[in-house]
């Protein structure tokens, strides 16, 4: 199998790099571990090194951050993976699976929200919303893994340097390729984000997409978002 370059984007993910990049240790597969970061203050590069994987420093973004870890990886098939994301049984077996699909540009998994601080309470179900998105859109988000090979990412252009949903944008240069495919396994990932603020994070994930396609500059979408990380 083809060796396949993990790139994770990182900014002050010192709970979360560690079992990310732990969880290698129990996939099969040949996986390179490119650790991109932003300038952490947390430790989160000690914490990656300790672990093996090879670290570089970009700024700019989570798009800049990307193509930067894809620009220094060595796989012909490149995985971006957010720190939180937990990666499903034999993933490089469907990763290659999919990849060798006639017609398929690029694959994505679908999400399953983790309960951060809602562990056995009630609003744990309201992570079920979250999770609707993955499984209703053609578009994945950047949170689903998204996997391709470095060929159609550099046909692509890599992702665009924007301030928000460089995920999306990248989805659809990708879909200009060849069809991009979500497999109905999941990424299980953080709901610490959908937690925080569970009614505007619902509203933002199915009306930005929708903005931003009408137009809607990607600065006045992050002025009213707020931090992405």
């Amino acid at each position: 199998m083809a060796l396949i370059s993990v790139i994770i984007p990182t900014l002050d993910e010192a709970t979360q790099i560690g079992p990310c990049l732990d969880q290698f240790a129990a996939q099969l597969g040949d996986w390179e571990l490119v650790v991109v970061d932003g300038g952490s203050r947390d430790g989160t590069v000690a914490l990656a090194e300790a672990r093996g994987a090879r670290v570089i420093q970009a700024s700019g973004g989570r798009g800049p951050q990307m193509n930067a870890g894809a620009a220094a990886a060595e796989g012909w098939i490149l995985l971006f993976l957010h720190a939180d994301g937990r990666l499903p049984p034999h993933a490089s077996r469907l990763i290659h699976r999919i990849l060798a699909c006639p017609g398929i540009a690029a694959g994505a998994f679908r999400v399953r929200h983790q309960p951060h601080r809602w562990t056995g309470t009630w609003k744990a179900r309201l992570l079920r919303l979250a999770d609707l998105r993955s499984r209703y859109t053609r578009r994945p988000y950047g949170d689903q893994g998204l996997f391709m090979n470095r060929s159609i990412f550099q046909a692509a252009g890599g992702f665009p340097p924007r301030p928000l949903m460089e995920d999306l944008a990248m989805a659809r240069r990708l879909a200009r390729l060849g069809r991009v495919h979500t497999v109905r396994e999941e990424v299980r990932t953080s709901g610490r984000r959908f937690e925080s603020a569970p009614i505007r994070a619902f509203l933002c994930m199915n009306t930005f997409p929708v903005l931003d396609r009408l137009g809607v500059s990607p600065e006045r979408l992050k002025r009213w978002y707020g931090n992405p990380r």
